[in-house]
Order: C-alpha cells, then structure tokens, then sequence
C-alpha cells in the first residue's frame, strides 16, 4: 500500500500515465478499424457480441502479457540473423502480423470491389463467428506485444502501465459500436480504413527489419485521409440535398403553371 501511495504523490507517475493513456488509445486504433471491418462482414445479431469478445480479449491478452513483462523484454534479443540484422521474437510477431494485415486487407478491398454471389447480398456467409474471433485474438497478440514493449521504454511501474491500458480498452469498447456502424453506413471509410490497414501491415514488416518509422507519419497521413473524406462526405450530402430539394410553395412562388399547347385549326 505505500509503494501505492509513493506513486501517487509523484508527479511524473501522472505525467507518465496521461502519455500512456494517450498512447494505448492511439495504438488501438488500429485494432479497432481491425475489429470493426471484421465483424461488420458477421450477420447483425453476432456483432456486437464480436466486437466485445475481441475487446475483452485485447484486454486480457494486454494484463497477462504485463504479468510477464519480464519476459516480454527478453523478446528484443536476437535470435538469429539475416544480411547481418538480428532478427528477435518480437520482430517475427511484428512481420508475420503485418503480412497477416497486407493479405486481410487485400482480400477485403478484392471482396469489396469484386463479391463472390453468396457475398454480393451482405450476408456474412463468408466469414464465421469463430473464424472472426481467432482473427481479432491473432491481431490483439501483434497489437498487445507492441504496445507493451513500447509501454515499458516509457516507464518502469507495472501499476501505471495497467491502469493505462484499463482505461484505453475502456474508450475501445465505448468507440467499438459507434465506429463499426460509421463505417457500415459508408462504403468509402471501409476502402480507407482497409487503406489505412496495409500501410499499417507495412510498417510492422519495417519494423520487424528494423526499419523505425515514427508513429507521427502515419498518424498524421491517416488524420489527413479521413479529414479529406470528411469534406467528401459533406459534398456527396450537400449534392443529395441539392438533389432532392423541395420546390418553394410559399404564396407567390408556386410552381410555374404548364403553358397550354394551341392547336392549329384544320383548314
């Protein structure tokens, strides 16, 4: 209890919490365009439970893994090389889940652009609710060990990095809905977000060569993506509104009456 009451009278404990809150939030945004594009493909009455099982499950994945966080380091030591690079476990978990990323999102884009004829009626016959699960769990395992080894370079205290993580799932599970029927009711966030998806995919394969690309581009190209569909989904309504607008029947402005076609006489 005092080591407890020790943290919580120091300062840079709370600056460190709030960075790691912001952090875990941020980095399960990928997890949560993942999440989303999967379950929505399910039939309507299995997605929300999905999409809290997939939740619950980077939860718990995120608490063990920092039950053993130990261990968790010990992922960063070489384990063999290639052209001179040691490659560690935590390298092959990044590259094989970004080739995992790079073939689900193609796969969606093919599907989206191309459906196969059971497909073509959004019935979800081609993915079941099992087959959803294992994806989100093989997903939250790549998310959840790069998260923690980032968590742990910016602090030493289990107890904050728990409560960081606690409280960025917490936000995960109240955004899980919201967003999933977002991107349900708008076929072009599906295609970006699916975007935003490969170049995710590519960057956990440069990092597992060792190639750091720093988190603040992707970020800022992903923010820019959507801010400029933002603006294309405010055009596509104004045109729709512009569309289907009614004709002004104040008094005085009615419809113009239809001018009556004179007939020529027979001679």
């Amino acid at each position: 209890m005092d080591h407890f009451l020790q943290l919580a009278a120091d300062p840079t404990v709370w600056a460190a919490l709030a960075t790691l809150i912001v952090m875990e939030v941020v980095l399960g945004i990928d997890n949560l365009i993942f999440i989303s594009i999967l379950t929505n493909k399910l039939p309507p009455e299995q997605r929300q439970k999905a999409r809290r099982i997939g939740i619950g499950l980077a939860l718990f994945l995120r608490l063990a893994l920092l039950g053993t966080v130990a261990f968790i380091v010990h992922l960063t030591e070489p384990v063999f090389e290639i052209l001179g690079k040691g490659i560690s476990w935590r390298d092959m978990i990044l590259i094989g889940g970004g080739l995992f990323l790079l073939w689900k999102a193609t796969k969606e884009i093919h599907e989206s652009v191309d459906p196969a004829p059971h497909e073509a009626k959004g019935s979800g016959a081609g993915l079941g609710f099992a087959a959803a699960i294992g994806q989100i769990l093989l997903l939250d395992l790549v998310f959840s060990i790069d998260s923690i080894i980032t968590a742990v370079g910016m602090t030493e205290h289990v107890p904050v990095m728990m409560i960081a993580v606690v409280v960025a799932v917490t936000v995960m599970l109240v955004a899980a809905d919201p967003l999933s029927r977002f991107i349900a009711a708008n076929p072009t966030v599906v295609m970006l977000a699916l975007g935003f998806l490969i170049m995710i995919g590519m960057t956990l394969i440069a990092e597992g060569f060792g190639a750091h690309v720093p988190k603040g581009y992707i970020y800022t190209a992903m923010a820019f993506s959507a801010a400029v569909e933002g603006l294309n989904m405010l055009a596509r309504r104004r045109r729709q509104a512009k569309a289907g607008a009614k004709p002004d029947t104040r008094p005085g402005n009615g419809p113009a009456k239809p001018v009556p076609v004179q007939r020529r006489a027979k001679a």
